[in-house]
């Protein structure tokens, strides 16, 4: 991965874990134990599915650029989509609090795609080529007449 592709996942991943360890801190206060875990699972799970998109829309950006905008698109209805079934499904657990949860779900999420719009607006990436530094004169290429 180019080094401004981690630093992207960086700026990502980092504010996103601190909204998980206060939801967590917040989830053992409200519903103790079990709430805590809620919250621990929910901050793994959007940081994993957020992370593996991030690397698949990189990846997909380098070796087909044109299918870039439309496969951003796509992959995040995608994990949407996943995060919304993922907590569906445990939405009646006892194995921890579903609230939690799903609320920790939504908030990471939330600070995820906004540390990551962030981190495009903050980043600068060359939307062209910059120049060859040999000094050469470009050619002309169409007609003299």
């Amino acid at each position: 991965m180019p080094s401004n592709d981690v630093r992207t996942l960086l700026y990502t991943a980092v504010p996103s874990a601190v909204a998980g360890v206060v939801a967590v801190a917040v989830s053992a206060g409200v519903a103790g134990g079990k709430g805590a875990l809620g919250a621990a699972i929910g901050t793994l799970v959007v940081i994993l599915f957020m992370g593996i998109g991030m690397v698949v829309l990189q990846r997909t950006a380098k070796s087909l650029p044109q299918l870039f905008q439309a496969m951003g698109l796509m992959l995040y209805t995608a994990q949407l989509l996943l995060l919304f079934i993922f907590m569906a499904v445990f939405k009646d657990t006892t194995l921890f609090n579903p609230k939690a949860f799903a609320i920790t779900i939504v908030a990471v999420t939330v600070v995820w795609v906004s540390a990551q719009a962030r981190a495009y607006l903050k980043a600068k990436i060359l939307y062209v080529d910059p120049e060859s530094s040999k000094g050469e004169t470009p050619q002309k290429t169409g007609s003299s007449s």
